[in-house]
Parts: structure tokens; C-alpha cells; sequence
């Protein structure tokens, strides 16, 4: 039987206000168990909440970045259920009326070597407190509680069923995990808890209109996990039902050591949990006046940055799609590209578009890939959007090749300077500017023909591989630093000859 994959997801979004939601402890990360909890959090006798002003504030910019509707009129509700680190007995969200109501991001991804989209709708995205924590170690066969958590403030941000695979919600994630750290809401930080996804996975017979029955996957803090707890939990379910089985509704935990979901408790309903509004909590009320002037601070969003991209440098949809995923990285690159323009001012629009092509290469490429390797962000580069934008120029003059700028590249990154001419300087120290003198090089790929005549009858009994054998052996007699146009010209008249 054919299966079709049903998949929506619940994100947790730890918003970046300096205190909690609804006291003034600090939100601060790391500190010692227990010391950031005040009377409010610790729920008190006698204490009251007060609404964080900013976390209504974070809640109505991602409503206008998703074209959402902000609703004017919210209501806090009492969700009730026992856990020892939740000490009030209940937790403050929001129920029948959130705050931000439907909306949609627009998703990208690439599946069994298709580039594939969709928009994916929003439900919702409602206000509410986190829990504190229980903590199981090192307490001689005891459990211990924190409760600096408790009351943090988070933005539960909810979909429609509209995923079909375990990529696809990947890629969703991605896209807001990108949006919300560009919005400045939350620091996306997903190891120490700031941004995570809860997927709920059910399976049904392919052209069936009604879904199966799903099961929700708790607390995914890795991309990496999210694809492969999805993609355990779809073959988990297609196998019991295969078997005769039935899948039951129910709350279920990744193990990423084995690799599998097991059972965590039944999934509970609405009704379980008896919400009701809370009565120590107005309702929030957010006016036009309010929306508006959020909206004037809100910076470019990614979908306006990757359109203007396209239209005016002529990148490809998956260039400005890589190049937007962070706010970080669309900055270095636009200001990389403005710099190449500075040093090399390009003679056409073609020329402008070939500039920033090389300049998205070099970021998507080298600079990613060395990020990764030495796991820091694009914020501490150790080469500066200036320092490349000069090494891309260099190229683009004829100073150096691409293989010589790699070397650069390199020597840069190892030893960090302020200096906006290091490429120039380290390209001078090291004696690397390319050969272009064409009497140096013809005297170059004379010796190289005289040297390797049986390259040269390969050639011309029409192996083309025998060219490249020659260019590779002009270059390195070079020791990379001949023009490589140049060499190519030379050696085919000479071979032509």
C-alpha cells in the first residue's frame, strides 16, 4: 500500500525580553538552580502577574512578517495539570483567542534531487510561560527542580497538517527558526532550549481525505533529530498498521542513541486540560496605533531581500534562499558585494551580476564551509565582508587566480587582522600576483610541450583530457600563479600550429 505522511508542527520560541513574562526575574541563561525564580514564578500567596509589555511586542512582529492577523483583543487561560515543576498547578497560555491567527512561510527544499515548494499555513502563535525544570543527575537517586525556566517567556507558533515528509518539516523549521532570529524575537539558541519544535506525524493510505491518527514527538532541539524522529515514527506507524495493529494517540519522546520514538504518556485533549480564562490577567489589547509603530522598526524581511536580489543582482531562487536563511549572512553578503563594486566598479549591469555570482560563491562556499568546520557563527568571521571583497577583486583584476585566492583565503582565516589590505599584503608577502607577462608564460609552455610530447600527441589524435594534463602542467611549473586564460590561449595555437 501506497502512504501518504501527514505532518504538523508546534514550535516553542523563547522570546528575547531581558525578563520573564509575567514578573521581572531575569531570563538570563546559566545561572545557578533556583536564583533567578521570583515570588510571582514560585506562585506565592498573594502575587500577581502583569503582562511583559515586549513579548506582546515580539508576538505582533512575527504576525506582520507572516501576514498574519493580530488579533486586537487576546485572552490569558489557566491550563491545568500536575508537574512538579510547574508550581502553581497550572500554566499560563492562551486558548480560544491567541494573539497572532493564521499566516503562512514560504518553504523551499530539495527531495530525491527535486527542488520542491510549498507555503505552509499558520494556525496560530500564542503567548504563554514556560515550566521550570526537573533535573535527575547527580542528586544521590533523587530528582531536583529549577525553576528559572519557569515563566520564561515563549511564543508557541502552530501549523496546519500541510507537511508531507520529514525534509519538508526540516525546511520548514529552518525558514522560522531563520525568521524569528531575524526578527530579533529569540536567539534561536536550540542547545540551550530557545527554539523547539514538537511534530505531531500520522500516516494515511494515499488519496484517503481523512486523517489517520497522529502522534505528537516531544521537545526536537536538533534539525538533525527532528528528521530522523519523523522519519522513525512514519515507518514506526505504516508497520503496525501493515501488521494489523492500530496506532493510538499518544505523547512519544525521541531517543536519538537508538534512534527510536518510545511512548512518553496518552496525548491529552482540550478538554483535559479544564482551560479557563485567567482572572488575574486583563484581556490584551493591541490597537492600531500599536501595530503601526511596530511595524516601522521592523528591518527588510527575507522574502523582500530575496526578490530584490533576483531582480536586481540576478541571482538564482536557491542563491538568495541560502543567503537569506540568516540575517547574519544576508548582511556579510550584501556588504561584500558593495565592496567588491568599490574596488572594481563594474563597466555593465553583466559585470555587476558576474560580481555578486562570485561574491554569493565565495559566502555560500568557502566561508560556509569554514564557518562549519570550526563551528562559530557568521558574526565572528575571521574575515571580514571588506577583506573578501578585496581578495574577489584581486581575482577579477588578474592579480591572482582562483586557486592562488584560496591559499589567501586560507592565511587570512588562520591569522585574524582589522586590516582592510591584508589580502593585498599577504598576496605581496607570500609572492603570489599572477603571472600575466605572455612572454614568461609562452617561454613556460614551451618547455612544458617539449617536455610531455606524448600529452601533445594525444592531443591532437583528439583527447581532449590530454589539454587539461598540459594546462595542469604549465600551472604548476608556474607554481599556480600563470594566468590560466593566457595558458589556455597559448597552448591551443601552439598545439594548433
Amino acid at each position: 500500500m501506497n502512504w501518504e505522511v501527514v505532518i504538523g508542527l508546534e514550535t516553542h520560541a523563547q522570546l528575547a525580553t531581558r525578563s520573564k513574562i509575567f514578573s521581572g526575574a531575569s531570563t538570563a541563561f546559566g545561572a545557578q538552580p533556583n536564583t533567578q525564580a521570583s515570588a510571582v514564578d514560585l506562585a506565592l500567596p498573594g502575587v500577581l502577574p502583569v503582562m511583559n509589555r515586549a513579548a506582546a511586542e515580539c508576538a505582533i512582529r512575527l504576525g506582520l512578517a507572516v501576514g498574519a492577523n493580530i488579533a486586537p483583543r487576546s485572552v490569558f487561560a489557566r491550563k491545568n495539570y500536575f508537574y512538579p515543576d510547574l508550581p502553581k498547578g497550572y500554566q499560563i497560555s492562551q486558548f480560544e483567542i491567541p494573539v497572532v491567527q493564521g499566516g503562512s512561510l514560504a518553504v523551499a527544499w530539495e527531495e530525491s534531487g527535486e527542488q520542491r515548494e510549498r507555503v505552509v499555513r499558520l494556525t496560530r502563535a500564542h503567548l504563554e510561560e514556560d515550566a521550570g525544570k526537573s533535573l535527575h543527575e547527580d542528586f544521590h537517586g533523587m530528582s531536583g527542580i529549577d525553576l528559572n525556566r519557569a515563566g520564561t517567556p515563549l511564543l508557541e507558533i502552530v501549523t496546519e497538517p500541510d507537511m508531507r515528509s520529514a525534509k519538508e518539516a526540516v525546511a520548514y523549521a529552518k525558514v522560522l527558526h531563520g525568521l524569528v532570529t531575524w526578527l530579533g524575537i529569540c536567539d534561536g539558541n536550540m542547545q540551550e532550549g530557545s527554539f523547539r519544535c514538537d511534530a505531531n506525524v500520522s500516516v494515511r493510505p494515499l488519496g484517503q481525505a481523512e486523517f489517520g491518527t497522529r502522534c505528537e514527538i516531544k521537545n526536537l532541539n536538533s534539525f538533525r533529530f527532528m528528521e530522523r524522529a519523523i522519519e522513525f515514527e512514519v515507518r514506526r506507524q505504516i508497520e503496525l498498521i501493515e501488521d494489523g495493529g492500530r496506532v493510538v494517540q499518544e505523547t512519544r519522546l525521541y531517543d536519538p542513541d537508538r534512534d527510536e520514538t518510545r511512548s512518553m504518556r496518552s496525548k491529552e485533549d482540550a478538554h483535559d486540560y479544564r482551560y479557563f480564562p485567567d482572572p488575574d490577567l486583563p484581556p490584551l489589547a493591541i490597537d492600531a496605533q500599536w501595530i503601526e509603530r511596530v511595524r516601522a522598526s521592523m528591518p527588510v524581511l527575507p522574502a523582500q531581500l530575496r526578490a530584490s536580489w533576483v531582480e536586481r543582482l540576478g541571482l538564482s531562487g536557491y542563491d538568495a534562499a541560502t543567503l537569506s536563511a540568516s540575517r547574519g549572512v544576508a548582511t556579510y553578503f550584501d556588504t561584500v558585494v558593495a565592496a567588491i563594486g568599490s574596488v572594481v566598479e563594474p563597466a555593465s549591469e553583466e559585470a555587476a551580476r558576474a560580481q555578486a555570482k562570485a561574491a554569493a560563491n565565495w559566502v555560500m562556499v568557502d566561508v560556509a564551509a569554514a564557518l562549519n568546520r570550526d563551528s562559530i557563527e557568521i558574526g565572528a568571521c575571521p574575515v571580514s565582508a571588506q577583506q573578501l571583497a578585496l581578495l574577489i577583486a584581486r581575482i577579477q583584476d588578474g592579480t591572482i587566480s582562483g586557486k592562488i585566492a584560496r591559499e589567501v583565503f586560507a592565511a587570512m582565516w588562520a591569522a585574524p587582522s582589522d586590516d582592510a589590505e591584508a589580502p593585498d599584503r599577504i598576496i605581496d608577502d607570500k609572492g603570489l600576483r599572477q603571472i600575466s607577462d605572455s612572454g614568461a608564460i609562452e617561454a613556460i609552455v614551451d618547455e612544458v610541450l617539449a617536455a610531455n610530447a606524448k600529452s601533445v600527441q594525444e592531443f591532437r589524435a583528439g583527447k581532449d583530457k590530454a589539454f587539461n594534463a598540459l594546462v595542469g602542467q604549465v600551472m604548476k611549473a608556474s607554481r599556480g600563479k600563470a594566468n590560466p586564460q593566457q595558458v589556455n590561449d597559448l597552448l591551443r595555437a601552439k598545439l594548433a600550429g
